[in-house]
C-alpha cells in the first residue's frame, strides 16, 4: 500500500492562533489557495481512495484532491485531530497560563482531564493501520488529517504502542505530504515526510506553519 498523509489547509482557527483539537473551524482564504494547490500537485498521482477527518478544514481540502483526481471523499472520523477538551480555542501562551503543568509536557499528551489519553490514542492508532491493511493492501490511499494527529501516528508506525515513551520529532506544515510505503508484512517504509514544495510552485512561502 501506498499511503499519503496529508494536513489540512491553513484554517481560520490557525490564523487566529487558537489551539483548534476538535473544534470545526473552516479553511482561511490562503488555506482554500492552499487546497487547491495541493489538488494540482495530485494531478499527477495515482490514488484510488481518498479519506479525510470529518472536521471541515480537513474534508474541504480533500475536496481538492477528489475535484482533480474524481475521486469522492470518504469522512472518516478516526482520522480527526487529537481531542484537546479544555485548550481547544485558547492559545497555546493562554494554555500555558491556565494549564502551567503543559509546558512541561506536550500539548498532545498532557493527560490533562478532558483531553484525549495516549492510550485512546494508541488504539485509533491501531484500528486505522487495521482497517487500511484489511481494505487497501494493494492500493493508493490518500488520509487527509490534522498536523497533531498525523504526527502521533507516524511514530505509532515507527515504534508501536511504546511511541508515547519517545520525542515526536516530527513538523507537519499546512498541507504537507508524507508518504509511507506499507509492506505486506506491515512494515513501513518513510519516502518522504511533511513535503510542501507545491505551496512555492508559483511563489507562495512554503514554511509558513499553523497551530493544531
Amino acid at each position: 500500500m501506498n499511503l499519503y498523509l496529508i494536513r489540512h489547509g491553513e484554517s481560520e482557527g490557525n490564523r487566529l492562533g487558537k489551539i483548534q483539537g476538535w473544534s470545526d473551524f473552516p479553511l482561511s482564504e490562503i488555506g482554500k489557495k492552499q487546497a487547491l494547490k495541493l489538488g494540482d500537485f495530485f494531478q499527477g498521482i495515482q490514488l484510488d481512495y481518498l479519506y479525510s477527518s470529518d472536521l471541515t478544514r480537513a474534508h474541504d481540502t480533500a475536496l481538492a484532491i477528489g475535484s482533480e483526481k474524481d475521486l469522492t471523499v470518504h469522512k472518516w472520523e478516526k482520522v480527526r485531530e487529537v481531542n484537546l477538551g479544555p485548550f481547544q480555542g485558547l492559545s497555546r501562551e493562554e494554555i500555558y497560563e491556565h494549564f502551567p503543568k503543559v509546558r512541561e509536557t506536550s500539548i498532545l499528551t498532557s493527560g490533562i482531564a478532558g483531553t484525549e489519553s495516549v492510550h485512546e490514542l494508541t488504539e485509533r492508532c491501531k484500528y486505522v493501520v487495521d482497517q487500511l491493511k484489511r481494505a487497501h493492501k494493494n492500493d493508493h490511499v490518500a488520509i487527509v488529517s490534522h498536523g497533531g494527529f498525523i504526527s502521533i501516528f507516524l511514530m505509532y508506525l515507527m515504534i508501536g504502542d511504546n511511541w508515547g515513551e519517545f520525542h515526536r520529532p516530527f513538523q507537519i506544515g499546512n498541507t504537507s505530504i508524507s508518504h509511507i510505503e506499507l509492506s505486506r508484512s506491515g512494515k513501513p517504509l518513510f519516502h518522504y515526510i511533511n513535503r510542501d514544495h507545491h505551496l512555492s510552485m508559483e511563489g507562495m512561502a512554503s514554511k509558513k506553519m499553523g497551530l493544531l
